[in-house]
């Protein structure tokens, strides 16, 4: 049986990429390691948290200690690192945090692969999962490729282009095996409503104000997260060692676009009249430093590997507005912070 480490398994891609290996490959031990931070949920886990070969450790990767101990007791065969604090607005307020989770718990993942796999790394594997924000902007023209030059422009980029650099020097410094995937936009089930569009639908249902960054004219190649999910699967088992490669949706919206398409859909859901919701569209002041567009090239995946997404963008936005409305629990949980408490309750902890 091999055992493989998910790093961020409670959160919104990484549940989803738990989820898929533990149906997927039942001789497979997933451990799904995550410090439950508000973005990590377990009741994103339900349905597989009582399967055989699935286990959850909560650990902070910032602990060296803890990730070194976690690496003694299991004696993985893999990783899967996807734990990161992601979002950009966070990190214009609080650049430390995003240094000590994306660089330093990086590191200190390395540091734990290197030291646990010292006398052989024959089928081992440290994939570190990526962002496209790394690049920086693209004009109105143009498309992010794997030889892109790295150009970050918010805190949280630049703490994600640090820790890609400190993955890629592991593999040339120490030669551990390594991959890297950088991933545009995703949307889909189980995300936190901060982001754009589960923050939209929620808005929308509860007749809030959907605030739009200055014209709304930014550009985001959109990705649904199980395809997503897929993709870190196929590079996984596929993947060549020391490469890097894109992932994308070949789906690119303006975002006052997207809003106004997610607005009909939800008017048609809830049965309101057409237009109803883009009357809450309010234009506020735009964040520092705002990316203008972003677009992946995942044509190397696609060729070398097979991949390419299963979804057009409209078809996955109303099921992603469909998961919203029907799960309403979850939801409600959320936006009112119980689900920080269904870890104690899972794990009968005071």
């Amino acid at each position: 049986m091999k055992t493989l480490l998910i790093t961020g398994g409670a959160g919104f891609i990484g549940s989803h990429v738990v989820r898929l290996f533990v149906n997927k490959y039942p001789d497979y031990k997933i451990v799904n390691l995550d410090v439950l931070t508000y973005a990590g949920n377990l009741e994103n886990l339900r349905d597989v948290e009582d399967k055989p070969n699935y286990v959850f450790e909560k650990v902070d990767i910032v602990d060296a200690k803890a990730v070194n101990a976690i690496f003694a007791k299991y004696n993985f065969d893999g990783v899967i690192h996807l734990a990161a604090e992601s979002h950009v607005d966070r990190s214009i307020l609080n650049p430390l945090e995003f240094i000590m989770t994306n660089v330093v718990g990086t590191v200190n993942l390395l540091n734990a692969a290197k030291e646990s796999w010292s006398s052989n790394f024959e089928n081992k594997l440290f994939y570190h999962v990526s962002t496209d924000e790394v690049y920086g902007s693209l004009g109105e023209t143009g498309l992010f490729t794997e030889e892109t030059s790295y150009d970050p422009r918010s805190p949280y980029s630049a703490s994600k282009a640090s820790s890609d650099h400190f993955v890629r020097a592991y593999n040339n410094t120490y030669g551990l095996p390594i991959v890297i995937s950088n991933c545009s936009n995703n949307y889909g089930s189980f995300q936190f409503p901060e982001k754009l569009i589960p923050l939209f639908i929620n808005n929308i249902k509860n007749n809030k104000d959907l605030p739009v960054y200055g014209k709304g004219d930014y550009t985001r190649d959109w990705l649904f997260v199980e395809d997503h999910a897929t993709a870190i699967d196929v590079i996984y088992h596929k993947g060549k060692i020391g490469e890097t490669y894109n992932i994308g949706g070949f789906n690119e919206w303006q975002n006052i676009d997207l809003i106004k398409l997610l607005c009909s859909i939800m008017d048609n859901k809830l049965n309101r009249e057409l237009g109803t919701s883009e009357k809450l569209i309010t234009y506020v002041k735009d964040r520092a430093g705002h990316d203008k567009r972003y677009a992946i090239d995942a044509t190397k995946l696609e060729n070398e590997l097979g991949w390419k997404p299963s979804l057009q963008f409209e078809e996955g936005l109303e099921k992603t507005v469909d998961w919203y409305l029907n799960n309403d629990e979850w939801l409600t949980n959320v936006t009112s912070g119980e689900y920080q408490k269904y870890y104690n309750k899972q794990y009968e902890l005071n």
